[in-house]
């Protein structure tokens, strides 16, 4: 089982929770599990900064927020060990350190191909894929992208990457090296278009002047908890914890202080 749960662990979380009673996370976790998910001794969450789904500093407070990084922290506070964010430049190195076992915890997209690298919840919400074009672009909507001479820009190693390359039939995808780069190329012209989740667009649109993210979408990411392989003793702890952060509050409140945009519920298989 590549999903650290399934639809009938959660149904039988959800009955065992009304049955006690109680909206509290419990029972805490056991010396095995707080070894197989924090095995260091500390829980070392991977992030990446310029994602809301990941990491975003406050220009003027210097505050640390994303999903990925509050949840993090939420979950070292349960498990009773320390919290240690590690950055990355973007998402594929978070991954690739998740598959060698450097760090413990984060939060991306639960795409078939990364399952096949590392364990997912359940999603926890869902978000559209869409296009952020510049000020004075020509792109109006999403049918203007596919077009002969257009150079859309991606994540280098992303999801976005694969999907588009396979997808597109007359646009060249680009890969930038991080979301500062894909910023300065887009405002640069070096691009046409930028492509990635909608909380990575808006957010990147907010530092561009009259950047505007296309309506519409061509898709939608997953975004889950994801720990590493072999982690089978704290299974059940992470697929509890999941559910919990989704019924007591705790996703909501990461994904306001994050400021992430272009959620949706996810979608029941």
């Amino acid at each position: 089982m590549n999903l650290l749960s399934r639809r009938g662990l959660i149904a039988g979380m959800t009955a065992a929770l009304l049955l006690a009673g109680c909206s509290t996370f419990s029972p805490p976790a056991t010396t095995q599990e707080r070894a197989a998910l924090a095995p260091s001794g500390k829980l070392r969450v991977g992030v990446y900064l310029g994602s809301p789904t990941s990491l975003v500093i406050d220009a003027k407070t210097g505050e640390k927020n994303g999903v990925a990084y509050v949840l993090g922290r939420e979950l070292a506070l349960r498990l009773a060990v320390p919290f240690e964010p590690v950055e990355f430049k973007r998402v594929a190195e978070v991954i690739e350190a998740m598959r060698a076992g450097t760090i413990d915890f984060t939060v991306t997209n639960a795409s078939a191909s990364r399952a096949k690298l590392v364990d997912f919840t359940e999603p926890l919400v869902d978000l559209e894929l869409g296009y952020l074009v510049a000020a004075n672009s020509t792109i109006k909507s999403l049918d203007d992208v596919d077009r002969p001479g257009m150079q859309i820009g991606v994540s280098q190693g992303s999801t976005s990457q694969g999907v588009l390359t396979a997808r597109f039939k007359q646009a060249q995808v680009i890969a930038a090296p991080n979301l500062k780069t894909a910023s300065e190329w887009l405002s640069q012209g070096k691009i046409n278009a930028f492509a990635t989740n909608k909380g990575i667009l808006f957010e990147m649109s907010d530092g561009l002047a009259g950047a505007r993210v296309l309506d519409g979408n061509w898709g939608s990411e997953h975004l889950a908890i994801a720990v590493p392989k072999a982690r089978e003793a704290g299974r059940e702890f992470v697929a509890r914890f999941a559910f919990s952060v989704r019924e007591d509050g705790t996703l909501r409140q990461a994904i306001s202080q994050a400021g992430l945009r272009g959620t949706t519920k996810p979608n029941s298989p």
